[in-house]
């Protein structure tokens, strides 16, 4: 197993924002359609990956977050088998140790067209069903027995010559590098993500931000035809009573009944009932 000496992380209480924010992020994980880009600098030379934020996007997130935190910073790749695979992302070095970005673990995401087919793909590393946290590994060659157990995220396209030397260092009998292969530091050139993220949360300032305006149109109407109202009953209605005011205005000019009448009389049987 890939995976072996992992050890899982209590989940921490979640707060209200806490989980607005999760929600949001569940709104943004839908959105996003793009690929990410992070370069793995390594003491052998640098690692450029693409992530499949576009398909797989909770698990490319939890890897972008902890490079962005640094979490990755001077750790090592303990352990390297030849032919098969070289795994990292653990803190301690132990291959027992790490904790996701969420603070516990995530589950799975499988997707048929993501497999582990070739060199330089990046999967999950776990010690069993959803219990992804922060170890990763790369393929030295395709390990389709992998399949839909481990949740490729990424890959390499930049870099094999890197990883050809990493395949080559000697290791001890547990499989650890003699020599340390360190990751120096992780940067990140296309974070899809977070420009999705940004973007919903423009869009959700301007609508706010129209249906503000809006309702301060509204409130102006408002104000304006109370004005005028005053005006009305500060005029004429100062010199005559609200209820003689009130009648004077649901009348209508001379004659305007009768032409109503008239002009229907004209297209139709007349009604003799007005006259």
């Amino acid at each position: 197993d890939v995976s072996r000496g992992l050890t899982s992380t209590a989940a921490p209480r979640a707060t209200k924002s806490q989980l607005q924010e999760r929600n949001l992020d569940e709104v943004v994980y839908e959105k996003v359609k793009k690929k990410s880009y992070v370069r793995l600098v390594t003491s052998l030379g640098d690692l450029n990956v693409e992530l499949h934020t576009d398909m797989v996007p909770k698990t490319c997130h939890n890897f972008i977050l902890l490079c962005k935190r640094g979490y990755y910073n001077n750790t090592i790749f303990h352990r390297s088998i030849r032919n098969f695979m070289v795994q990292g992302g653990d803190p301690t070095g132990t291959g027992k140790g790490g904790e996701s970005a969420f603070g516990s673990t995530f589950p799975d995401h499988f997707k048929p067209n993501l497999t582990h087919s070739g060199r330089g793909v990046l999967s999950m590393a776990n010690r069993g069903p959803n219990t992804n946290t922060s170890q990763f590994f790369f393929t030295y060659r395709s390990c389709n027995h992998l399949d839909n157990k481990h949740t490729v995220f990424g890959r390499l396209v930049g870099g094999l010559k890197v990883l050809d030397a990493m395949e080559a260092t000697a290791t001890d009998n547990k499989d650890k590098p003699t020599t340390d292969i360190k990751l120096v530091s992780a940067h990140i050139f296309v974070d899809s993500i977070s420009d999705t993220r940004e973007e919903l949360i423009n869009l959700e300032k301007e609508k706010k931000k129209a249906a503000k305006e809006a309702e301060k149109s509204k409130e102006l109407e408002g104000v304006t035809l109370e004005s005028e109202r005053k005006t009305v009953s500060e005029g004429v209605g100062k010199y005559i009573g609200k209820k003689k005011l009130k009648h004077l205005e649901s009348l209508e000019p001379e004659g305007a009944k009768r032409t109503k009448v008239l002009k229907s009389s004209v297209t139709g049987f007349r009604d003799f009932s007005a006259w």
